[in-house]
This record gives structure tokens, sequence and C-alpha cells, in this order.
């Protein structure tokens, strides 16, 4: 029987373009990996119909948002049009140290800021398109965006990944399978470091002793 050796859990990070798949990346991954959770984050908008409480989001007026900023309290923080969003650090610190891993779908920006605060725990992906002309096609196909939306985004896009520099790994998204594969195999990867492994010292003692 393979031993149980306790492990940290670690903050993994989907960026990309808007379009690249990230989010069908991180659907797929999430139901197909029990020990790996999406981070919920705080945020002052108004709660809307459907939306459940610690699921979608953690709901709190500006004043407690502040507060909490003031003490230091998120890993990251930012403001979105009239509203604030931020991860609270002791939710994410509670899940890491049971051993489960918890996913960010955060900009490049926030990334810098989580690396900042946790990189020890931070592992970070970027997901690139297979062409710009696939990325625009991806993004007319939605259906959901405006033409002059889809612009938008797709100027935003070439400054977005020039960040793909800064992160650990970097799946080019020509195959949903492929890439869920790849996300998939680098949760196993890091899993395994040594320093995610808190046990393992105990575990090559008791080794050692011949039990």
């Amino acid at each position: 029987m393979e031993p149980n050796i306790p492990r940290r859990g670690m903050m993994l990070v989907l960026s990309s373009p808007s379009g690249a798949g990230k989010t069908s990346i991180s659907r797929r991954v999430l139901a197909e990996e029990p020990e790996l959770k999406m981070s919920v984050s705080m945020t002052t908008r108004t709660r809307r119909a459907g939306e459940a409480e610690g699921i979608d989001y953690y709901f709190v007026d500006l004043t407690t948002f502040n507060l909490m900023v003031n003490r230091r309290e998120f890993l990251e923080y930012a403001k979105v049009f009239d509203n604030y969003y931020g991860t609270p650090r002791s939710t994410v610190e509670k899940e890491l140290a049971g051993g489960r891993d918890v996913l960010f779908d955060i900009d490049w920006q926030g990334t810098q800021t989580l690396a900042q605060a946790a990189r020890d725990d931070l592992v970070s992906i970027f997901i690139l398109p297979p062409s710009t002309a696939e990325l625009e096609r991806r993004l007319r196909t939605r259906a959901r965006d405006s033409l002059d939306e889809v612009a938008r985004r797709m100027g935003r896009a070439a400054d977005e990944m020039s960040h793909w520099p800064e992160y650990d790994y970097v799946i080019v998204n020509r195959d949903l399978e492929e890439s869920v594969a790849r996300v998939r195999a680098i949760l196993v990867a890091e899993r395994l470091r040594r320093q995610r492994q808190p046990g393992l010292a105990e575990f090559v003692k008791r080794l050692r002793e011949g039990q």
C-alpha cells in the first residue's frame, strides 16, 4: 500500500487572453481533480439572482473590504469598474494547509501580486491560442460579444500575451483534451515536489529506523 504522506496544497493560476480557452480548461480540470477547488473571491458588488454566498463570491460591504485591505487580509485585490474584488488570505491558507489545491482564474497583474505574497505556493500556467486568427474565430463564435467587444478583446490580447515569460508553464491550446491532460500532468508533478511534502522527513526517518 502506498504511504499517505501529508502534503501542502498549491495555488494553481491559469491566465490567458480572452478566448484562448482558459475557462473551458478550468472547468474540465476542476471536474476531474477532486483535490482541486476554485478560489472564491470576496466582492463589494451586489449579489445577483442565482448567486450563492461562499460559492460564487463572499459578499461584503465597502467598509468591511477596506478594513481587510488595511489588515492585509487579501492575497490580491483589485477594483473593477465600481466594485472591489479580492482573495481572502485565510481561506486559501486553510485549503493549502489541508493539502488541497486552489485554482485561480486571474490575469497577469493578479498573478504578479500572488507571486509577491506567496511565491513558494504558486504554480502559474499561461494559455496561448494556436494563432491570432483562431483566437478571433473563437471570440466570434461565442456569440455573446458584439463585434466592437471582439475588436476590443483582440486589441488587449497582444499586451496580455506579452507576459507569458512571467509564468512557470506555457500551454498552446490547440486541442482541449490535450490541454486538460497537460494541466493535470503539471498538477501531478508539482504535487510531488519535495517542498510540498512536509511529511516526507518523518516518513524517511521511519524508513531508516526499519519501520
